[in-house]
């Protein structure tokens, strides 16, 4: 009562004291007026009025890391996952090492491998892959690890994927899946990107799901539109699925161009008879690495899976000078999709037109023959099965000599290498140069200086075995193919005939 008199009265005398308009300002003066008995417990510090309208900092709510090492890492947001793989055929070892594969492909997709079982059955289970007891033990190590996916050592089925998710309760991808996305990640050529892109539409045509409104409908057809509405319409999802068929059949002609353009090369090199070497082999098995070595080619090198995609074809010269093509082709993995080997076949016909394969393995791999096998199945899909074929055991500085020794005794055309030193480099060049197809006809012809081109195509379409620069022109002893000997059959000196 004492504070609300004094108040009052207070107010009375300012409005004897003060004009109408000054009232307020003083009013504003008296509200302001500190007092440390009344205010002093009540308001804490006090601000003078631009301050109080000023934005203030509250200390405390910063989340920004000290460390440059956590800072990435919550940049790059790590996928946390479980491995999964049923085991089905064979020993122990080879579904530890199928599952070990998986974890390194998950590694070179950018993912974080917690942890990982595998499940002895005869087949997968029809619905849930693994069989339900075992999906939910599935679902207790995710729970305990933290992982955010689960990736399986296999092709799933819509049906299975759907179905192991609603167990699991988070995603789940499989094989195929996670080597579509590491071909996204590394595909640089325009159509390197195309190939993958078709892959994908593919893969992910008949496991496209809907909910909410994806299931509805359109209005239904009926004669001139408006209020015609018999019959159902077609529902959402249908209309993604057309227009990614769509999106295929425009894909598929967009790869068919590109493949005339790389025939049109092709055709190129046949007509000079060029003969032509594809390295071929096991991904990360040190392709690049051997073309590098063999011509300087440059190529991106890297351990990692996949970590070259867009072939590559560079000129080469054996040590008797003859000319070659050397082109390095996309890496092969065991059960590589088929959506990938249908939309690489154009890209692998490099393979199947080659005279010539190089099937680089990896020498220090626990079970090279398991390669050798997986590559070999794809050029038998690429009809590359009559190429002539040298085994080159890479990575031979690191290998183990009894697995050296058993891959040179059980492959009859062998030879140990290895790209980064360059150990058995010569010993290849010769072997290439002996297996590479020879010219069919010999001549011997004097080419006056005049025709100094008939000198340089017989350098560069044939083999040169003697060349002698005499008087009256160049002696050439070549092998040569039977165009070019029809054009140096006139300077065949007259004895030699």
């Amino acid at each position: 009562m004492t504070s609300s008199s004094s108040s009052s009265q207070d107010t009375k005398r300012l409005a004897h004291t003060y004009p109408e308009g000054l009232r307020a300002d003083a009013l504003m003066e008296e509200d302001v007026a500190w007092s440390h008995e009344i205010d002093g417990e009540r308001d804490g510090d006090q601000f003078d009025r631009s301050e109080r309208a000023a934005l203030r900092r509250v200390a405390g709510l910063s989340t920004e890391l000290e460390d440059v090492t956590e800072v990435e890492y919550r940049q790059l947001r790590l996928e946390r996952v479980v491995l999964v793989g049923v085991w089905t055929t064979g020993t122990v070892q080879d579904a530890d090492n199928s599952l070990a594969e998986l974890a390194a492909l998950a590694e070179t997709a950018g993912a974080l491998v917690l942890d990982g079982v595998i499940q002895r059955r005869d087949k997968p289970d029809a619905a849930t892959y693994i069989g339900s007891g075992k999906a939910q033990e599935l679902r207790d190590i995710v729970l305990e690890t933290g992982a955010d996916t689960v990736i399986c050592d296999g092709e799933l089925s819509p049906g299975q994927l759907i179905q192991l998710e609603d167990v699991v309760k988070v995603k789940v991808i499989d094989r195929t899946a996670l080597i579509l996305d590491i071909f996204a990640q590394h595909a640089k050529s325009r159509e390197g990107k195309a190939q993958v892109a078709l892959a994908q539409m593919q893969y992910m045509l008949p496991r496209l799901r809907g909910w909410g409104q994806s299931l509805s409908r359109q209005m239904g057809g009926g004669k001139g539109g408006g209020l015609a509405t018999r019959g159902p319409g077609e529902t959402k999802i249908e209309t993604d699925r057309r227009r990614i068929r769509e999106k295929m059949a425009k894909m598929r002609r967009e790869i068919a161009e590109m493949k005339t353009g790389r025939e049109i090369k092709r055709q190129e090199r046949r007509r000079n008879k060029v003969p032509s070497v594809a390295i071929a082999g096991y991904t990360n098995a040190g392709k690049s690495s051997l073309l590098n070595r063999l011509t300087g080619a440059g190529v991106l090198v890297e351990n990692a899976l996949f970590a070259t995609l867009d072939p590559t074809v560079r000129r080469a010269e054996t040590p008797s000078g003859r000319l070659y093509t050397l082109a390095d082709t996309v890496g092969f993995v065991r059960h590589l999709p088929h959506h990938l080997v249908e939309a690489f076949r154009s890209t692998m016909e490099e393979v199947g037109d080659s005279d010539l394969i190089l099937h680089v393995v990896d020498g220090s791999h626990p079970v090279p023959e398991e390669q050798l096998a997986a590559v070999r199945e794809v050029i038998r899909d690429v009809g590359a099965t009559d190429v002539p074929e040298i085994v080159v055991i890479n990575k031979a500085d690191a290998a183990d000599p009894l697995v050296l020794q058993r891959l040179l005794r059980n492959e009859k055309r062998s030879l140990a290498v290895s790209a980064r030193t360059g150990l058995g480099i010569e010993e290849l060049l010769a072997l290439i140069d002996n297996d590479l197809p020879r010219p069919a006809v010999e001549i011997e012809a004097l080419v006056p200086y005049t025709h100094g081109k008939l000198v340089a195509r017989a350098h560069s379409e044939g083999e040169v075995i003697s060349e002698e620069h005499t008087a009256e022109g160049t002696l050439l002893k070549v092998r040569v193919h039977e165009e070019l000997a029809a054009d140096l059959a006139p300077y065949v000196p007259v004895s030699a005939a």
